[in-house]
């Protein structure tokens, strides 16, 4: 079956002329036309929706588009992604395979490498990574690339919205250039618009379409485009003036969270040496109604949004001149709890066991950057490994949600590392274990029973019911 068939029939009889080798006739359109034929087609849900690549933001948003009844092709150049997907597969833990079985069934969802098809849909979601290079500036060569190969297929008619997480200025600055230089012009024969992702994996309370969904755009007929799409599988679309605005909503939030965080850390830190529970504190003062929003310390930051999205800012700000001492030091604070975590396990190794760290033998306890999910990104589990096997421990891990450890390109030498396989007396062979990630998933009573000592960077134990004298808050 070939997705989208009576589609490309429309579009032979309605559309032939809006390729870019196009007739006259497509030239005398105006852009009122091809913005009203498209709203048109969204609210009616005869439009075919594109997502650019399938990871933790686009999959989701493909799933929540052809449950609502649109037309969906997915495009990533891993081509065992499409391949896993045609056969209603999920290579995400927290994605059940059922609903992808469901649209492929229905014929809703197709996914695909073959770039060549982008021609296809009347909106494009551009959903890829946007990291950080080695010297902590943005890394926009994945939106890059992927405008790069829009362009080449480019038609007039369609809708293009970055999802991906940047600074204000990449939709307008970047992305709308490189798509341009396909001979179209933005606004008169295409439109564009930015939409943040928001997704929250493993979150149970809130999925793609119940989540709230920004959209800006830099004119009227780029937002009611990009607002009609939204509409079909979000409860609530919520424009705002520009494609700038909205960059800017996604990194605000982020921001926030980054700076609270290391409050908190901070605020650990300084407790500790007054002998003063810090996870208490915040149990006490989460009790107020008003004017107080409980966030808990941790290990270090991961995902791929909150470690990262700050520096986007920052890096920004710097062209307008503005110094943003706030951010950076929230950065610092954050960035420095791997190494915190290491001294405390150090600390207690020594008052506990009467050992040092070198040729201690470490179980890591989670290296997926939050519980419950297979998500790799950013995780400070990595750099814990990394600092604490420089130190002279023998490391290893546990994560029944990561199996083997990724490669990535922050942490090659740890690549292929397999997890430890779970039994009640694991923790038996082990100098220390150190919690980094509170799995639901873990009998912790069995753990700390058996272990000689136990840091626990999330307070697992205690809000499991277990109470040792062998846990050591960290």
């Amino acid at each position: 079956m070939y997705l989208g068939a009576s589609w490309r029939k429309d579009a032979t009889v309605v559309w032939h002329s809006t390729t870019l080798e196009g007739t006259e006739n497509c030239m005398d359109e105006s852009t009122q036309h091809f913005g009203a034929r498209l709203v048109q087609r969204l609210r009616a849900k005869e439009a075919t929706i594109g997502v650019i690549g399938l990871g933790y933001v686009g999959l989701p948003i493909c799933l929540a588009a052809a449950h609502s009844g649109l037309n969906v092709v997915g495009f990533d150049m891993d081509p065992v992604k499409p391949d896993m997907l045609l056969k209603g597969e999920s290579y995400l833990h927290h994605i059940p395979a059922q609903p992808i079985k469901d649209v492929v069934a229905q014929g809703r969802f197709t996914a695909t490498s073959d770039f060549a098809r982008l021609a296809e849909p009347d909106a494009l979601l551009v959903c890829v990574p946007t990291p950080l290079d080695a010297h902590f500036e943005p890394d926009l060569s994945f939106i890059e690339q992927t405008s790069e190969t829009i362009a080449r297929f480019l038609r007039r008619g369609q809708l293009v919205v970055l999802e991906s997480t940047t600074y204000p200025g990449t939709t307008a600055e970047v992305m709308r250039p490189i798509l341009e230089k396909c001979g179209l012009v933005c606004d008169k024969d295409f439109f564009i618009a930015f939409s943040p992702e928001r997704e929250d994996p493993g979150n149970e309370s809130f999925t793609t379409s119940t989540i709230p969904k920004v959209v800006g755009a830099d004119t009227a007929v780029a937002l009611d485009a990009a607002v009609a799409l939204y509409d079909n599988f979000v409860t609530r679309t919520v424009p705002v003036s520009s494609s700038r605005v909205a960059e800017a909503v996604k990194l605000t939030e982020n921001i926030f969270r980054s700076v609270n965080i290391a409050l908190v850390n901070e605020l650990k830190i300084i407790y500790e040496a007054m002998g003063i529970d810090v996870w208490e504190v915040i149990d006490g003062a989460k009790t107020k109604p008003f004017g107080f929003m409980p966030f808990y310390p941790g290990p270090g930051l991961g995902g791929h949004c909150i470690p990262i999205d700050p520096f986007y800012l920052t890096w920004k700000a710097r062209e307008f001149g503005v110094v943003t001492r706030f951010i950076e030091l929230a950065g610092e604070i954050n960035s420095s709890m791997p190494r915190h975590v290491v001294s405390r396990l150090a600390l207690a190794l020594d008052m506990h066991c009467k050992k040092g760290l070198n040729g201690s033998k470490i179980l890591v306890m989670g290296v997926a950057y939050k519980k419950n999910i297979d998500d790799m990104r950013e995780s400070p589990s990595l750099r814990l490994i990394e600092l604490l096997e420089a130190r002279g421990a023998v490391v290893e891990f546990y994560d029944a949600f990561v199996p083997v450890i990724p490669h990535s390109r922050e942490h090659m030498s740890l690549a292929g590392r397999r997890s430890a396989k779970w039994a009640p007396n694991l923790s038996s062979g082990y100098d220390a274990v150190l919690i980094v990630t509170d799995h639901d998933n873990v009998d912790y009573a069995a753990l700390v029973e058996n272990a000689a000592l136990v840091v626990d960077t999330r307070n697992a134990c205690r809000r499991a019911g277990v109470h040792s004298p062998k846990v050591s808050l960290a």
